[in-house]
């Protein structure tokens, strides 16, 4: 299935840490990437990196002055996801906050969706 679009929200706070991070960086051309990948405690892992390239199937969002990058495998289970950025006095990092997930594990850095599919792994 190729989705041709699809909606991430992408707070203010989380698109400014972007592109920070970008020309901290030097790569203020780039974009994040943002994906899923089977593992973690719950059966899929959520991921992010630097991508200084586009691939031919990704699907780019562009909001608030970023490029998200997600690719088509990773689409469907981010579809209306917000992506944020937290400081707390626990933690401050990016935060998915994800309505396909149904259950995810204290760490909150994987999931699962209803239908059960993925692969779980032993907790983080």
């Amino acid at each position: 299935m190729v989705i041709e679009q699809m909606m991430i929200t992408v707070t203010d706070k989380a698109a400014l840490k972007a592109k920070s991070l970008l020309a901290d960086r030097g790569v203020e051309g780039g974009a994040l990437r943002v994906f899923v990948v089977g593992g973690g405690c719950s059966g899929y892992q959520y991921g992010m990196a630097i991508a200084r390239h586009r691939e031919d199937d990704d699907i780019a969002i562009e909001t608030e002055g970023v490029t998200i990058l997600v690719d088509q495998e990773s689409a469907p289970l981010l579809e209306g996801a917000e992506v944020d950025y937290v400081e707390d006095l626990m933690k401050s990092g990016f935060t998915i906050f994800n309505p396909n997930a149904t259950k995810s594990c204290a760490c909150g850095s994987s999931f699962q969706t209803a239908d059960g599919s993925g692969q779980a792994k032993a907790c983080c």
